[in-house]
This record gives structure tokens, C-alpha cells and sequence, in this order.
């Protein structure tokens, strides 16, 4: 049998050792080619790996593995690993390839790897109907954050997220930017990501998280370089290539 690549997203370490050697045991022939802690890094992943088969984790800071998915759809062999058993049910009898409950046992992933390997020559399922389900789920049951208090010279400013075009790093603070003004958190940007909506709120750069809804284009230089167009501001933003296949699958 041809060898297959995968690659693991979870959160959490432990669990992901345990997912990493246990499929080791039973599937000594699949090749994980990395692993992700978080939705960013699986992104990443799949851009740079081209994976036959991703397990992804749908609870991940930032961007979820439901919205991984949505950029795997067609691309990969999705195995969703869940708490959730709701999720999980659904997912299964919408036509994703298979899913994981935590804690998993052995035997219970036993029967994912088979299914993997009939499936082996198949083309990846298209998860689009499915995904647009789930995500109104998820997306329903978390907070985000709603206010920021900024400083702005003697004055102590509540800006709603709504009313940010984007957050930009700024050493050890993270600028605020509206339309209208700029402001400045003690907060660092890597925090601000887990606070904020991800379908909403999107990282293009290590150092830079856009509303999408203030985006109106984007733009690319000679060199294939992409840039974000403001609906709003003058100044765009620069997308680094981690973070470019977003926009490509658009």
C-alpha cells in the first residue's frame, strides 16, 4: 500500500503524544509529517505538507478545526477528534471520513484507521454543507470578546471589536485600529487572538489580526507578495505566505 501522510492537530500535548504513538502502534506505516498545537499551525501544515489524511481537534485557540476543515475540504481525509459527542454524530453521518471521542481508546481507533485504509484511494469529502452546520454551532457557543479598554492620551476609551479594522503588535502592546483613531493595549497580540472571534478576526501575519469585515481586496507586488486593501484606511497590511493560503482558497 502506498504510504500515507498525516498530519495531528491538538492543543493538548499529552493527548497528542498519546493520538502520535497509539497510531504508531496500529498503523506503523502512516507518516505524520508534523504536528499543531493550534489552528494556525494546522493551516500551515496543510499548505506545506499536502496531506492525505489530517486529524484535527474541532476546539483549538484561534482558528478551530472546523475552520481548518473548511480549508482541508477536498484536499485531505478529515478525522475529527471532539469532547463533543453531538459534533462527532454529526459529523460522521454528514459524510465526514470518521471521528475520534477524547479520551479515545485504542480500540475505538483501531476502527478510524481502518476506515482510513479502505479509503485510502478515494477522493477527499467535500465537508461544505457539513462545516457550514458545525460552525453556527461553535461559533454560537463561545464568548468573545465584545469591548476594549484603550488608553488614548488622558482618556480611558470602550472600543466594541466591532469598530476594529485590525490589532497590530507593537512590542509589548498591540495597537488598536478604527477608522477614525489608533490606540494602544497592554495586551499582547497572541492573547488577543484566543479572545477574538476567529471566523470574524483573521491572522494574515504573525504581528497583525484583520476584521474581515473591513477588508476590500487584496493586492499582490511582482513577487507573488500579498497585501490587504482597507474598505476604510489608507495603509494595507501585508499577508505573510503561513498565513496566504486563507485568501487562495476564497
Amino acid at each position: 500500500m502506498k504510504t500515507l501522510t498525516a498530519v495531528l492537530a491538538e492543543d493538548e500535548a499529552n493527548l497528542r503524544e498519546e493520538l502520535r504513538e497509539t497510531l504508531a502502534a496500529l498503523w506503523p506505516e502512516l507518516m505524520i509529517v508534523a504536528e499543531a498545537e493550534d489552528g494556525e499551525d494546522a493551516l500551515a501544515a496543510l499548505d506545506a505538507h499536502a496531506p492525505a489524511v489530517m486529524f484535527l481537534d474541532i476546539q483549538m485557540p484561534g482558528m478551530s478545526g472546523l475552520d481548518v476543515a473548511r480549508h482541508a475540504s477536498g484536499r485531505a481525509h478529515v478525522v475529527f477528534v471532539t469532547a463533543y459527542d453531538q459534533y462527532a454524530i454529526a459529523a460522521f453521518e454528514a459524510g465526514a471520513l470518521d471521528y475520534v471521542l477524547k479520551p479515545f481508546t485504542r480500540a475505538r481507533l483501531e476502527e478510524t484507521v481502518k476506515r482510513l485504509k479502505a479509503r485510502a484511494g478515494e477522493s477527499p469529502a467535500d465537508l461544505t454543507a457539513l462545516l457550514r452546520t458545525l460552525l453556527e454551532q461553535v461559533g454560537g457557543g463561545r464568548d468573545y470578546m465584545r469591548f476594549i479598554t484603550a488608553l488614548h492620551g488622558a482618556e480611558i476609551r470602550l472600543i466594541t471589536v466591532d469598530e476594529v479594522c485590525y490589532f497590530q503588535a507593537d512590542n509589548k502592546y498591540t495597537r488598536v485600529v478604527t477608522v477614525e483613531r489608533e490606540s494602544l493595549i497592554r495586551q499582547p497580540i497572541g492573547d488577543l487572538a484566543l479572545r477574538v472571534d476567529p471566523q470574524k478576526f483573521w491572522r494574515i501575519h504573525r504581528g497583525t489580526i484583520v476584521n474581515i469585515d473591513a477588508v476590500s481586496g487584496i493586492t499582490r507586488d511582482f513577487h507573488g507578495h500579498m497585501r490587504v486593501r482597507l474598505k476604510a484606511r489608507k495603509e494595507t497590511l501585508a499577508v505573510s505566505e503561513r498565513y496566504a493560503a486563507r485568501f487562495r482558497a476564497l
